[in-house]
């Protein structure tokens, strides 16, 4: 029943939402996350019309298209999503979308599966948060370029020059966040968040990541991860914990709590952007102005 019931959504979508359809002309994109969608306005520029599902505080592993969504995306000329099952709940709206013919980009096809971080626990097999590495973020940039300039092939000179633009950002702000890194000690740099979104920002700075939650927040942290993760932070004189953006700061809570309960001070450092950015118009409101801050906010706290 839940199937049919999905279908007819779909049909009756089909039928009754051309309104949605941009007046402008223009290739229309719709994104998932707020992190695609910043990359995709960065390469397709003034020459696409872009509509983001998620915003600012959105939590992608909890996600459910609602019949605006999936109206959306049945009008949509492209999708362009993660491909790791971050966004687990929509799976089955990109495979209906792919049988309507709609061109859908999963951004992760970009890498080798071999630079992944694997896991057991997770649906794909794969942790998703590979945005938290910049030089895959570049390969992602080149990769939707070409994706987008196959699409609208009279545009490619366009496309690939903002990607060329963008890629050299990308470079500088590696370079900004490397220095600022470079401040803090190797034995400081021990970072610990509501789930297990930071592992590839660990591995490219040199972080001890933990994570209360696994890889999805789909999963609840039980007492056992609370005292597992407070003795981590006991053993090893963590200074500071870190809700995130889209995540309940309830569990972050409690873990302060069970660590001060046994005589080892741990303050709240702030909140990090995790699986979604900052607000619109706001510096972290874009993939860069996000990683400055969290690093920034990381940084300080540690120290």
């Amino acid at each position: 029943m839940k199937k049919i019931g999905f279908v007819i959504l779909i049909c009756g979508v089909l039928f009754s939402c051309n309104d949605t359809k941009p007046k402008n002309g223009k290739f229309r994109i719709v994104t998932t996350t707020s992190m695609i969608t910043d990359l995709v306005q960065h390469i397709g520029g003034d020459k696409v019309d872009v509509q983001g599902l998620m915003g600012a505080g959105v939590d992608p592993h909890l996600y459910k298209a609602s019949e605006g969504d999936v109206s959306k995306l049945s009008n949509a000329d492209m999708i362009v999503y993660n491909g790791l099952h971050l966004e687990g709940k929509l799976v089955e709206v990109f495979e209906n979308m792919e049988r309507q013919q709609i061109n859908t980009v999963a951004i992760a096809d970009a890498l080798d599966k071999k630079e992944l971080i694997s896991s057991a626990l997770f649906a794909s097999n794969y942790d998703p948060h590979i945005w938290f590495n910049v030089e895959y973020w570049k390969q992602i940039t080149v990769y939707f370029a070409n994706k987008l300039s196959e699409a609208q092939p009279e545009h490619k000179a366009y496309f690939m020059a903002n990607a060329k633009k963008y890629v050299k950002e990308l470079e500088q702000l590696k370079v900004e966040l490397d220095a600022e890194i470079a401040t803090l000690p190797v034995d400081k740099r021990r970072l610990v968040t509501a789930h297990d979104a930071f592992n590839y920002f660990g591995k490219a700075f040199e972080f001890d990541v933990v994570g209360l939650q696994g890889l999805s927040t789909a999963t609840e942290a039980g007492v056992q991860d609370v005292q597992k993760t407070a003795s981590y932070i006991i053993e090893h004189k963590v200074k500071a914990v870190f809700i995130e953006s889209s995540v309940p700061r309830r569990t972050i809570e409690a873990l302060q709590a069970a660590v001060n309960s046994k005589n080892h001070n741990v303050v709240i450092g702030g909140t990090l952007f995790s699986d979604a950015l900052g607000d619109p118009g706001k510096p972290e409101g874009t993939y860069i102005g996000m990683l400055k801050f969290n690093v920034h906010t990381i940084v300080a706290a540690l120290k």
